[in-house]
Parts: C-alpha cells; structure tokens; sequence
C-alpha cells in the first residue's frame, strides 16, 4: 500500500501543472495544423496565425503556472514581458519594412536568431545541473548530453546564419580553398571529439569546467563561420533551408532539456521540415548534400566565360505582337523579378493577356531567387493564382508546345550549360527548358551574370530576343501595347 501511495504522488498534478501539460498539447497541436496549412499559398497566412496561437499560449500558460523543483513561480515576470515586449515591437517594424528583395537576409537573420538563443541557453544551464544527476552518472547522460548539443549546433547556425546573411546582401565573398575544407573537417573532428571527452569526466563541478565550455562555444562559432564561407552561388538556398533545420534542432535540444513539449514539438518540426526542404533543394539540384556542404558550385565558375556568339534585341512593341498572338506563353521568374518590384505589374500583364484568348502558366523552379519558395512567395503576394504556377518538371513537359516564354530576371535556372557543358558548375542542374519553347523574350537590365557568376548561352540562343531595362518599367510598356493590341 505504501508503494501504491508513494507512486501515486509522485505521478500527481497540481492543478496549475496540468494547464500546463494541456496548453503545450494543445501548442503543439496548433504548430501541427499550422505548418500543415503553410503547405498551401491561400492557407499559409492562417498557418501563421494559428501557429503563433500556439506558442503565445504556450508561453502565457508558462510565466503563469510554471514551477520550479522547489515549488516557486517564475520570478522576474516584469522583465519576460518587458523582453517580449521589445522583441515584438522590433520584429514587427522588421516585418512590415522589408523589402521582398530582402526576404532572403530577413529569413537568415531571424534564422540565427533562434540559434543564438538556443546556445545561450545551454551556457545559462550548463553551470546548474543537477548534483544528483552527476553524483549518480557523472557527467554520462542525456541532460548534459542535451547541453552540448545545443550549445554546438546553436552556434554553428547562429554564425553561419549571420554569414549567409552577409553573402545574400552582397557584403560577404566567399572564400573557395581546399585548405579550408580541411579545417573545417578538422574543427568539426575537434568538436565532436570535446563533447566526448567533456561527457567521459566523472563526478564533477560543471562549473569548474565553465571555461572548457566556453571554448567550445568560441570554436563552434568559428565552425560556423567557416562551414558557410566556401558555400556560395546557387548553392544558398541549400545553405538557408540547412541553417534552418540546425537552428529546429538545437530548439529541440532545449524542449528535452526543459521537458517541455511545446519546445520539443516546434523543435523537431523546425528541424524535420528543413532538412525535408534540404534534400528536395538538392534533389531539385541534382546534387548531394555533401556536395553542397563542400562548395562545389557557386561564384566562381569559369565554364562558357568565353561563350562567343551575338544577341538579338526586340522592342517593347514586337515583343507585346509576339505574346499577343500567342496561343501558349510561359513566365519565368527570377531574382531580377524582385529586384524589380514587377510582381504585381506580371499578374496584370497575364491577366492582359488572357483578355486576348492567350494561356498564361508561370515556370517556378525550386531554386529561383535566394532562399526556398522566394517566387511562390512573391507572386502570392500579388495574388496570382495557385494552379497558375508550375513546377519545373510539369513546366518542362509542356514548354515545346509554348509560343513565348518570357524570362523576367531570371538566369541560372533556364542556363542550357546546366545539360550541355560538364565543366560548368551548374552542369547536372535541372532547369527550366526555355530553349525548347518555339520564341524566347528574355527582360534584363543588361547582360550581367547569375548568382552562380558564370555566362548563360541562352541569351545567343537563335530563337531569343533580349528586352533590356528595369523590368518594371518594361512590364508596364507591354502592358500598355498589349491593350492598344
């Protein structure tokens, strides 16, 4: 009876600790459903919502009931909310300021955010555990085990984050050596081999050994540093959607840390879903992700750097006849699209269109712009519709029965060297077949080379015609000559 008595206690709720329990359920419920609903452009933004839902009562239930071992309240609750406070009101300005051309760099910052929070964690957390724990198991077991790993895999996404920020707004080159492939092989050989040799130690102060733990955070950082530096190019989407798991995971670290669901769930659904998007990026690549991690394409290319051959340029009048009379016309997005500001302007010139009997579809291709989803993402924005956009393999299918594909800033992904030249860093690439379609209008501001810094032959292709300028102001004046049509 007494062992019945004493389990029952110890398996006993109070009432404040079981809305506690519920509220991370029901967080976690909420996180499912809204990453479920992200999966749809017209569903997305209510995804959104009820996923911060979620994590708002998770973390209201948390300041209010949450106890310690010894039974007391969170202390210091004026100054949580003055933080969130102030972290609410800077992201928000954030948010509504940023331009969608910066929608990469917001992404990675935010990004590096949450594994820099995640390693502070494990710095504050370290010096306190638990002397039972050692005194039983020494520094072997999953809390410090959980400690390290935070620590590590925060850091690492903290700096690369904030490197891969620094690539996508152009203040950061890349630095390609093979010396350095083996740094990093060899920091990282160090790095697993310190969270060894840290979790071997027997019954110890863990803050006798703060220093230790300090260094591994300094070295983690300059992992992280140089783990994104070789990476360049069109490579950075891959990087971004890494990054992203890294940062999912060590959150993951700090909800078993914790024992807290809500943080285990939103955790490994971050981690889960971007390592899912990373293998699809790499796959849409037709690379490995150890390719990726080794830099093997990005800025730098030399292949068709002395592509010879001459363009043929078109005036806003032609190129509007052209699309006009078009049974089929097929547009492709890039990065100059957003550059542009032209995504409103491109509904409406497909809308224009459609007037006149023509079929409008837009050829997406997985990695076009600078993070994952960049042009779904920025077309939703001016709503065109969702069974508009094709993805590159169903575009491919049907783009030799298409009049005109126009190519609006986009470079890299419809680069024919990606099937042509093995010498090219982009060669085994899918990419969007342009070249098949019956007539090319490429609008560019001039001939200035992709992400991935080598020249694309399919602007001296036979069957294109090159429409320079701002790529908003053209749209505009095709808009205009389509109407007069």
């Amino acid at each position: 009876m007494d062992k019945v008595i004493s389990l029952t206690e110890k398996i006993s709720f109070t009432p404040g600790e079981s809305l506690l329990e519920i509220s991370y359920l029901l967080a976690s419920i909420l996180f499912i459903v809204g990453l479920k609903m992200l999966s749809r452009p017209e569903t997305a933004r209510r995804g959104n919502i009820w996923a911060a839902i979620g994590m708002g009562i998770a973390i209201l239930t948390t300041i209010l009931f949450h106890r310690n071992s010894e039974g007391e309240p969170i202390s210091n609750v004026g100054w949580i909310l003055l933080a969130i406070a102030i972290g609410t009101g800077i992201g928000w300005l954030i948010a509504i300021r940023v331009k969608m051309t910066a929608m990469p760099q917001l992404v990675s910052f935010f990004n590096g955010m949450g594994g820099a929070a995640a390693a502070l964690i494990s710095l504050m957390e370290f010096p306190h555990i638990s002397d039972n724990l050692i005194a039983q198991y020494g520094m072997l077991n999953g809390h410090v085990l959980a400690i390290l790993l935070g620590l590590l895999i925060g850091s690492v996404s903290f700096a690369g984050s904030m490197v891969a920020f620094g690539k996508l707004d152009g203040k950061v080159k890349d630095i390609r050596s093979k010396v350095l492939r083996f740094v990093n092989i060899g920091l990282l050989a160090f790095l697993i081999g310190f969270i060894v040799y840290i979790m071997s130690l027997g019954e110890v102060d863990p803050q006798s050994i703060m220093p230790l733990i300090y260094v591994m955070f300094a070295v983690s950082l300059i992992y992280g540093v140089l783990f994104v530096m070789p990476i360049g190019g069109a490579d950075m989407p891959v990087v971004i959607s890494l990054l992203n798991s890294f940062t999912g995971i060590a959150a993951a670290m700090g909800g078993f840390l914790y024992e807290n669901q809500a943080m285990l769930t939103g955790g490994i659904l971050v981690g889960s879903a971007g390592m899912i998007l990373t293998v699809l990026m790499c796959k849409a690549m037709n690379r490995s992700l150890t390719n990726v991690i080794i830099g093997a394409f990005g800025g730098g290319g030399a292949a068709l750097e002395n592509e010879e051959g001459s363009i043929k340029e078109t005036s806003v009048s032609d190129a509007a006849i052209m699309m006009n009379y078009s049974r089929k016309v097929m547009i492709v997005p890039g990065y100059g699209l957003a550059v542009a500001k032209a995504q409103h302007l491109c509904h409406e010139l497909d809308k224009q269109l459609e007037e006149s009997g023509v079929e409008v579809k837009y050829a997406i291709h997985s990695v076009a712009g600078r993070m994952p989803g960049h042009m779904n993402v920025l077309l939703a924005e001016a709503d065109v519709p969702y069974e508009k956009l094709l993805e590159g393999e169903e575009a491919n299918e049907m783009i030799d029965d298409v009049d005109v594909v126009m190519v609006v800033g986009a470079n890299d992904v419809v680069n024919p060297a990606a099937e042509d030249d093995p010498s090219s860093p982009v060669y085994g690439m899918p990419v969007i077949k342009a070249r098949n379609a019956k007539n090319i209008v490429v609008l560019k501001r001039g001939m200035g080379k992709g992400y991935a810094g080598i020249e694309n032959n399919l602007f001296f292709n036979d069957k294109t015609k090159m429409l320079f300028g701002d790529a908003k102001d053209t749209i505009q004046k095709l808009i205009d000559e389509v109407k007069d049509l």
